[in-house]
């Protein structure tokens, strides 16, 4: 097998655990994601199968979210999976309140991930320091938000936001719930998390665990995406069979005109099948491609 999946992971799962529940119903060993989602979110869990794990870091950038924010309580975990530090009554917050501070929080922003996190401080992960009691200075990083839109209000004595959030890699949603609470000095934690869109994927066309079982038992084809498809973001360059026989020697390529940065090189005839990556450099009389991720073409 050989393409990417646009898999819907539940919640409950790590995606750890929805990789290894692929890799099983698919008996293939090659099996990765695009983007860890924890496991009190849902959505959108792009994978690659195959020789395809190596196109990954290809798979475009930008997320969307459709998070749940609920006011007026902080825990430790900045979700309603940890312990709860203060638990507050904030009824006079209002939507006016949160409009106003929401701007401050786009474009390229700091942002300290949350204590419960992946991160490695000194070969250890946040998430096992935490567990163990440790806390640790983490240093902030400088993450991207384009966009932020609101979606529903609901007043009370703790109100909830419901946000949708586009953003870069790397953003904890978690840590935008945190500090949006702060900065209205009432505290808050995320109460749902679901990703509507990652690495190109979208919600409405993903399959389900269950989906996916049923589709494997019933013996029909599993909806891979081809690379082409799933890297579409990329210029794509044909080689004619010379220059692919150079290709599959790892050879540099000068071609001229080409965008600078990755491309995506297929065959040129029928049926067109992905070669790999390549990174498009500047040369003296124009531009050279250097092979990054070679396919054989079979």
């Amino acid at each position: 097998m050989f393409g990417f999946l646009n898999f819907h992971k539940p919640l409950q799962l790590t995606s750890h655990d929805c990789v290894a529940k692929v890799r099983r119903l698919l008996r293939e060993k090659r099996v990765g994601h695009g983007g860890t989602l924890d496991p009190l979110a849902e959505g959108v869990l792009p994978m690659a199968v195959g020789q395809a794990t190596r196109l990954l870091p290809y798979l475009p950038r930008e997320k969307q979210y459709q998070a749940i924010i609920r006011f007026g309580i902080r825990t430790d975990s900045d979700d309603l999976a940890g312990q709860i530090l203060e638990n507050n009554i904030v009824q006079d917050l209002t939507l006016t309140d949160i409009e106003r501070v929401l701007p401050t929080f786009l474009g390229n922003i700091e942002q300290i991930p949350p204590q419960y996190s992946a991160i490695q401080i000194n070969g250890k992960r946040l998430y096992e320091l935490a567990r163990a009691g440790i806390t640790q200075d983490v240093p902030s990083r400088i993450v991207e938000i384009s966009n932020l839109q609101v979606l529903d209000w609901r007043s009370g004595d703790q109100p909830e936001l419901d946000l949708q959030v586009t953003c870069g890699e790397g953003t904890y949603i978690r840590a935008l719930a945190r500090d949006l609470g702060d900065r209205l000095g009432v505290g808050a934690t995320l109460a749902g998390l679901v990703r509507q869109q990652s690495g190109g994927l979208n919600l409405a066309n993903s399959v389900t665990l269950g989906g996916l079982e049923e589709l494997v038992a019933e013996g029909r084809n599993i909806p891979l995406l081809s690379p082409q498809q799933a890297l579409n973001h990329l210029p794509t360059v044909q080689l004619d069979t010379e220059l692919a026989k150079r290709w599959f020697h790892g050879q540099r390529l000068p071609l001229p005109d080409l965008p600078i940065g990755p491309v995506l090189i297929t065959t040129e005839l029928p049926p067109v099948k992905c070669l790999g990556v390549a990174i498009v450099t500047p040369e003296d009389h124009g531009t050279v491609l250097r092979p990054k991720v070679v396919f054989n073409g079979d």
